[in-house]
């Protein structure tokens, strides 16, 4: 390992445990490893293996990828990894024999699998997610009752964190799949909101096939048998559903229901505190990022509403990263087609400071990164850097 790399990735340990008011030692003891390990990789004379990296990212609360200074071994780790989540639910209904924890256990490991998602920390989905769903689909299939309604949530929201990683990285057939799974499973919720959150998820196979009016009308009908909004879960999931409806019109150049959608999603938005709801972020600043993804999705004479929301509003800290870093990727995309190639360059900076795995394989901002580097070549060595990270070139 070079050693200037080994330094770099002990000065960005060292940052992000000054920034988070940690002592050597409470770091230490947060990652289970020695302080004198720890000493030592922080002055860079000794590379963290990935067990270490991972403890010591944990014990941080970010994602590995934060403290590596290449990306080619995240990305690497990841789909790497997929082939053991193919393999995790090929058996989904006929699991092997094996242990199984205690039900408020496996409540408490699904949970933070969901934060992870919700942060686009894909590398530690990728990394606990097989082992649990086996373990869920034991669980489920020896279960009545009760408990089998409460493991059947479990395993569709663990397949749902699954699935992010799936469909970020590209591995369609695998993100339809656990889709499929997750459909199978919800009735055994007897859940109409956890229903409508699944039918939001299914849209995705319509975003990779470009079916974007198919899509429509698939979450119309979802929209259709959601239940009345009465409370904030029943108000948050069908506000959520004619969110994404909202998105979906817009790329079938839907204008008019892209509108509707869009406004019923601002009323029950308004209705409701913004939070996480059966693992869906709603609420009226979700539903102002997804009002800039409806104008960059339209384009044309669209494109100066998502300007002017910039212009008066930033999503705040407290939304999930994934959501926070897709409005600077709407965001750039925008200010790229305004002719303002340095507030876009800007704009995607921000989005991968936010959550660098979700940015890195967004299409978008490939795309758009490439664009700025063509447009700009002789005079930014930091965007051809950038250009390079995010395999623009």
């Amino acid at each position: 390992m070079p050693a200037d790399t080994m330094r770099q990735v002990g000065e960005r340990i060292a940052t992000n445990r000054r920034a988070r008011r940690m002592t050597q030692s409470n770091l230490a003891h947060a990652a289970y490893i020695s302080l004198s390990m720890l000493r030592k990789i922080e002055q860079g004379s000794r590379f963290p293996g990935d067990d270490t990296l991972d403890a010591i990212a944990a014990a941080l609360g970010i994602d590995p990828t934060r403290l590596l200074t290449g990306h080619a071994r995240a990305d690497s780790r990841v789909r790497d990894a997929l082939p053991s989540l193919s393999a995790a639910i090929a058996a989904y209904d006929i699991p092997d024999e094996g242990p199984v924890r205690p039900l408020a256990e496996l409540r408490s490991a699904v949970r933070e699998a969901t934060t992870w998602r919700l942060a686009a920390q894909y590398v530690q989905i990728t990394r606990e997610l097989p082992g649990l769903l086996t373990e869920l689909s034991r669980a489920f299939h020896a279960s009545t009752g009760r408990e089998r309604a409460e493991l059947a949530e479990l395993l569709v929201t663990a397949y749902r964190s699954a699935d992010a990683v799936a469909y970020k990285f590209g591995a369609r057939d695998l993100s339809a799949r656990l889709i499929e799974l997750m459909r199978w499973a919800v009735p055994e919720t007897g859940s109409t909101n956890l229903e409508s959150t699944v039918a939001y998820v299914r849209t995705e196979t319509f975003f990779a096939a470009r079916a974007h009016a198919p899509g429509l009308t698939a979450l119309e009908h979802a929209v259709d048998h959601a239940s009345a909004p009465k409370g904030a879960d029943a108000t948050a999931a069908r506000g959520a559903l004619h969110m994404r409806a909202a998105v979906i019109a817009s790329r079938a150049g839907n204008t008019s229901a892209a509108a509707t959608h869009l406004a019923e999603a601002r009323t029950l938005g308004d209705r409701v505190p913004e939070g996480i709801y059966h693992g869906t972020a709603f609420g009226p600043d979700s539903v102002s990022i997804h009002e800039v993804s409806v104008a960059v999705s339209l384009g044309a004479d669209h494109v100066q509403r998502a300007l002017d929301i910039a212009k008066e509003w930033k999503p705040p800290a407290g939304l999930p990263a994934e959501r926070r870093s897709g409005f600077y990727i709407d965001l750039a995309r925008a200010q790229l087609w305004a002719g303002l190639a340095d507030d876009s360059f800007e704009s995607l900076k921000v989005a991968r400071r936010i959550a660098p795995q979700h940015t890195r394989e967004h299409p978008w901002a490939r795309d758009d990164a490439a664009t700025l580097r063509r447009l700009k070549r002789a005079d930014s060595e930091s965007l051809t850097s950038f250009a390079e990270w995010i395999g623009a070139v």
